[in-house]
């Protein structure tokens, strides 16, 4: 014990810890409710999902995962029954990826579960610093998108997805 303060947690392990926790909840809660084969990794995929079909790239992009990380995922998905590829009506070469019935099924619990965690959290801040927070973290995350963008652009990325979310 050095006599120092602690340092306070910079933004980066401060969204890891709503990020893991946040992951824990929501996939524990599935788990219990029948999607215990699922994982937190499969959540760059599930996400993003719509009803409407989504390509692959598009799942990339939105996700901030590589295409072939996306491709993975959406074979190990495709094969629990919870996603399928389906040609694309206005480019017969590319596929989409729709929800099964069991993706759907996922898909309405995990936003369920989701409202829940978010009820719990703006009941406990009050709905208005609740919103001020989300609405400054939604900016915080383009901010950090824009400079990922910006670093590729001119050679100097890291290497990093730019969100992991």
């Amino acid at each position: 014990m050095t006599g120092h303060p602690a340092p306070e947690p910079d933004l980066g392990v401060l969204a890891a810890r709503v990020l893991l926790s946040v992951q824990r909840e929501l996939f524990t809660t599935l788990a219990e409710q029948g999607f215990d084969d699922i994982h937190p990794r499969t959540g760059a995929v599930l996400a993003h999902l719509c009803a409407d079909g989504i390509r692959a790239s598009e799942l990339a992009r939105a996700s901030g995962q590589h295409k072939q990380v996306i491709g993975t995922l959406i074979d190990d998905l495709e094969r629990m029954g919870y996603v399928e590829r389906k040609p694309d009506p206005a480019d017969r070469r590319a596929k989409l990826i729709y929800p099964t019935e069991r993706g759907l099924l996922q898909m309405e619990a995990a936003a369920s579960i989701m409202r829940a965690i978010e009820e719990r959290h703006a009941a406990a801040l009050g709905a208005q610093e609740y919103a001020a927070f989300k609405a400054a973290l939604h900016r915080v995350a383009e901010l950090q998108r824009e400079t990922q963008r910006n670093s590729q652009g001119s050679g100097t990325s890291t290497g990093q997805p730019s969100d992991p979310m």
